[in-house]
């Protein structure tokens, strides 16, 4: 039961939010014009920026792999309660696909009507092969652990020194966690004990989670001022056709395409999102659905409605798979605008074939900040120079801030639409007036 004197606390939080955003652009400002981020000696203020986005980043990515497993891990035990479990996983599998299907249909429509590669002001200079590049065969790998805590080690020479970093496969970790909570299913009293526990886990890191988002206004004022610093809002406005068609199309889908979406099952777009929001706007400033992830699913089931039980599978999995804005309406855009900008038609064919590689392929992307693998996956099986992602690498980071926004609201939509379609969202949550906190306090 909310009292009244948490009420007021609690609808502060995105205020305090926006208030970081604010504050973020109003020292990165002042940042940028002290000095370059790149100089040899940087000033103090942009350090600090620097400093206080990324860890705050960090604080959440470290969160994000228990949460992930034992999450997964007390679903499965929670699904028994559920009459539905294999339908309810058809359907948001079902819902995944509608929606990336609708998100790359307006990529290839603003990619015609803009043509963004005719007259492109990008050098052809600016063409290099990508350091990453995705391959079917490579995502069929990848949802095979390479070990049991997903772990992958990277090697990045930096002049003369070499500095390798540990890093986890998300969607590895959702493999491993769905393989360990079936057979904790089958194994009898012993699995019951291992089931408790990971629930009991579960509940110990959301509340180490609820401390780390409290800091979350603190951590948007420096991640907002780091970016300005490193890329001025300038360049935005300098690289032409392109990303307005990009961000008109991102702005198409989370505006247009969701709210209607919502509607057509009887659901107030205002209050979803009010309620999502701040999961958003942690994604548009972090860059990462993964970094994201523990407030999306807070949000889902404290302020939405879905039950704990579902969202626990749908969300970690959405957090993997489900990205219209990375998967979907950039590389769509990014092809015909690779294609226009080499002078390559694109027939019928090559169309559906976007659409079939967004539709199946964005898995490709799990665990990955950004979206150059999902990109070259596209341009490789439409037989595209793969030098033409070097066109677009300059301008990546601000595009990725409204791709990666679009990717968590249509990774909370889902669960939304789906537990409503099947009866089993809570409408007095969803409609309730007050927004909560984004995690359980």
């Amino acid at each position: 039961m909310t009292s009244a004197s948490s009420s007021p606390r609690k609808s502060r939080f995105g205020f305090h939010i926006a208030l970081g955003m604010v504050a973020g652009l109003a020292l990165g400002l002042v940042a940028r014009a002290l000095g370059p981020a790149g100089a040899d000696q940087p000033n103090g203020l942009a350090v600090t920026l620097a400093l206080v986005g990324s860890s705050f980043v960090q604080l959440l990515k470290a969160l994000v792999p228990p949460l992930v497993l034992t999450a997964i891990i007390a679903s499965i035990g929670r699904l028994r309660a559920l009459n539905n479990a294999a339908r309810l996983a058809g359907q948001t599998v079902l819902w995944f696909a509608i929606t990336a299907l609708i998100a790359v249909s307006i990529g290839i429509a603003l990619g015609l009507v803009f043509q963004p590669g005719v007259g492109t002001a990008v050098p052809a200079s600016a063409a290099a092969p990508p350091h990453s590049v995705g391959s079917w065969l490579d995502f069929l790998k990848g949802l095979i652990p390479s070990n049991f805590l997903a772990l992958a080690a990277s090697t990045e020479l930096d002049g003369d020194a070499a500095k390798t970093s540990l890093s986890f496969n998300v969607l590895q970790l959702v493999v491993i966690g769905l393989a360990l909570g079936f057979a904790a299913l089958r194994s009898g009293e012993a699995g019951e004990a291992f089931l408790k526990g990971a629930d009991t886990l579960l509940a110990v890191i959301r509340k180490l989670l609820a401390w780390v988002v409290k800091l979350a206004p603190i951590g948007t004022a420096g991640l907002i001022g780091n970016a300005v610093v490193k890329y001025g809002w300038d360049t935005l406005f300098g690289i032409g056709r392109f990303a307005l068609a990009l961000y008109l199309g991102l702005g198409l889908v989370l505006f247009v395409v969701y709210p209607l979406l919502l509607k057509a099952h009887g659901l107030r777009p205002s209050r979803y999102f009010r309620k999502a929001w701040p999961a958003i706007e942690l994604a548009f400033v972090s860059r990462s659905s993964v970094a994201a992830l523990p407030v999306t699913e807070a949000v889902v089931t404290d302020r939405l409605g879905v039950p704990a039980a579902y969202a626990a599978f749908a969300v970690p999995v959405g957090a993997t798979t489900k990205m219209d804005g990375c998967a979907a309406v950039y590389p769509a855009l990014s092809a015909i605008f690779v294609a226009q900008f080499y002078h390559i038609p694109l027939g019928g064919i090559d169309y559906l074939l976007i659409a079939l590689v967004s539709v199946l392929g964005s898995a490709a992307t799990a665990g990955v900040t950004g979206a150059t693998v999902m990109l070259t996956l596209t341009l490789s099986t439409l037989g595209l120079p793969l030098e033409g992602v070097g066109l677009l690498l300059a301008i990546d980071p601000i595009l990725d801030m409204g791709r990666t926004a679009v990717n968590v609201a249509g990774q909370a939509l889902v669960p939304v639409i789906v537990a409503r379609r099947e009866g089993i969202l809570d409408l007095a949550a969803y409609d309730s007036a007050d927004a909560g906190e984004p995690v359980a306090a």
